[in-house]
């Protein structure tokens, strides 16, 4: 029944009381000396490693992730792990070759290291087209999959549910990302214990449907052996799904261009390391690429579950919508609405955490690039600190009602995960180019760059709608794939505009990178060899 209990309230409550509480305590402690603009963006210098990774990790995870990735491990299977698994091994990279300029440069928005290596044009163009991306698409994405998975494990309305996701991440993004960073190591606590109580529970309902009782391990050597088509990582092309995940592309192509672009070049994740020394900012990312690897555990795996229970005619009228269309984006609410009272308190904590902080990380990340390159570059340059915080956080306000307002308009798709992974790619090839030309070839011109700015979305549009323009004449490559070629294409085509440009008098545009900046400590090499260990072994096993 779509209803929480007396229980479950209960456990919700302490949640709720306690965020708020050690949230305030954190604002209170800090307002102890004026706020600058830099603590309230950055929390420069303020986060420990453990609550970089935590916040990482927290505003990362969302309802996209509990309802999408579910939804797309019912469909899929376990191949959609791919985007944590890999994450992890990218988290590396960041950690080692891109965090190091942008501190050894003291960049603190992603907008100003365009600005710097190249010119204020490059700079404005990709802050809006971030500003349009992050509030059209994540945002908005966030609020509609929070507000429909609380819907249909509460039973209360969609239209509450999306006003007071809302008001509560406007509330708690408010205080800053000092806040936001330490309330979301609490975050992170409950969300990977609530979401592996749902694992546990369809494991066990598994088992008990084939007769073995409450064994959780049973439940998952079942789930392979019952649908062993959801446990390869790699499709073959004749895979109905090889769309989604074309074969190799997710190992050596388009997945790395998504992943770099995310972890990298990406101010609403990489703004968490921003404020930290090197060594904290590497200890942060580092345990959040541990962290990543539990994700599909407690994401893919109950879709998994819920398709093999599907299968077997369990809660089969829950998976479909009015007109009687399988929807897989209903399996995470589903497998909720069947967990006993106060456990299921608890997962339903664990889903408003996850929400609440991706949605508060990605507002304060709307803020920082409006407030600072875009307000104090182009309607008051001598914006005092305090002028700067307020308009920050009337960015978050705003920029709230607008994806509240859109929300809605969601409703008709069938894999929400797979919709924001499309989208955000329309712009990740352009970025990425952008980035790795700027820091590592000093030729790189700033009209290079322009074009790769502007094209990046175009060539994306074109390249996904030929195909049907041309009725089938022109290949229709998977989205990855897609990025793939887009992204050659702009780098081949800035080092031909870069080549074919004079040199000019902009060495002071130059990024500084000093190969001794890339030197890690022995700590972090064994961390690093361990993950890719890990990696290695899930993909050989699950091939």
């Amino acid at each position: 029944m779509n209803q929480l209990k007396q229980g479950d309230y209960l456990i919700f409550a302490v949640y709720f009381v306690f965020l708020c509480l050690y949230g305030y305590y954190i604002f209170k402690r800090k307002r102890n000396k004026e706020q600058g603009a830099k603590d309230f963006f950055l929390a420069e210098g303020s986060l420990t490693w453990w609550a970089i990774g935590a916040s990482l990790i927290a505003s990362n995870i969302s309802a996209e992730h509990f309802i999408g990735m579910s939804g797309s491990g019912f469909a899929l299977g376990l191949a959609i792990s791919t985007y944590e698994w890999m994450a992890s091994a990218t988290l590396v990279i960041v950690a080692v070759f891109l965090l190091p300029i942008y501190l050894k440069n003291r960049i603190y928005t992603m907008p100003q290291f365009l600005k710097v290596r190249y010119n204020q044009t490059v700079s404005t163009v990709m802050a809006v087209f971030w500003l349009l991306v992050y509030v059209f698409v994540n945002l908005t994405s966030i609020i509609y999959l929070g507000a429909l998975a609380i819907s249909s494990v509460s039973g209360i309305s969609f239209a509450f549910c999306v006003i007071a996701l809302s008001v509560f991440a406007i509330i708690v993004t408010l205080g800053g990302m000092k806040v936001i960073g330490y309330t979301d190591v609490m975050q992170v606590l409950v969300l990977i214990l609530g979401g592996l109580v749902t694992t546990y529970l369809a494991l066990t309902l598994v088992s008990g449907h084939f007769g073995f009782g409450k064994d959780a391990w049973k439940g998952l050597s079942l789930l392979r052996e019952k649908a062993p088509t959801h446990f390869h990582m790699i499709f073959s092309k004749d895979h109905p799904y090889y769309k989604d995940l074309p074969g190799l592309s997710v190992l050596i192509g388009g997945m790395w261009i998504n992943n770099l672009n995310y972890w990298g070049c990406n101010q609403y994740i990489i703004q968490r390391a921003l404020g930290a020394d090197l060594k904290t900012g590497r200890n942060g990312i580092l345990f959040a690429a541990f962290l990543k690897l539990l994700i599909p555990l407690i994401a893919a795996v109950p879709g998994i579950a819920a398709y093999v229970l599907f299968k077997e005619g369990v809660f089969s009228s829950a998976m479909k919508d009015a007109a009687g269309v399988v929807k897989p984006d209903h399996a995470y609410p589903t497998l909720l609405n069947l967990l006993p009272e106060g456990l299921k308190g608890l997962a339903f904590a664990a889903l408003v955490a996850a929400i609440i902080a991706s949605l508060a990380g990605k507002a304060n990340s709307i803020s920082t690039i409006f407030s600072l390159d875009i307000y104090k570059q182009f309607f008051n340059k001598q914006a005092s600190e305090r002028k700067l915080i307020l308009v920050g956080r009337w960015t978050v306000i705003i920029s709230m009602f607008i994806g509240a307002l859109i929300a809605p308009a969601l409703s008709s798709l069938d894999q929400a995960y797979q919709f924001i992974q499309e989208y955000v790619g329309f712009i990740s090839p352009g970025v990425l180019a952008i980035f790795l030309l700027g820091m590592f070839w000093k030729r790189t011109s700033s009209g290079a760059a322009l074009a790769g700015a502007l094209l990046t979305i175009p060539l994306s549009v074109v390249l996904k709608y030929l195909p049907s323009w041309t009725h089938g004449a022109f290949p229709d490559y998977p989205f990855l794939d897609r990025m793939t070629i887009v992204f050659l294409f702009i780098v081949l085509l800035m080092i031909i505009m870069s080549l074919l440009n004079p040199k000019t008098k902009d060495a002071k545009k130059i990024i500084e990178v000093d190969k001794s900046l890339f030197k890690t400590t022995p700590a972090f090499i064994v961390g690093s060899v361990i993950i890719c260990g890990i990696l290695a072994a899930l993909y050989t096993v699950f091939w």
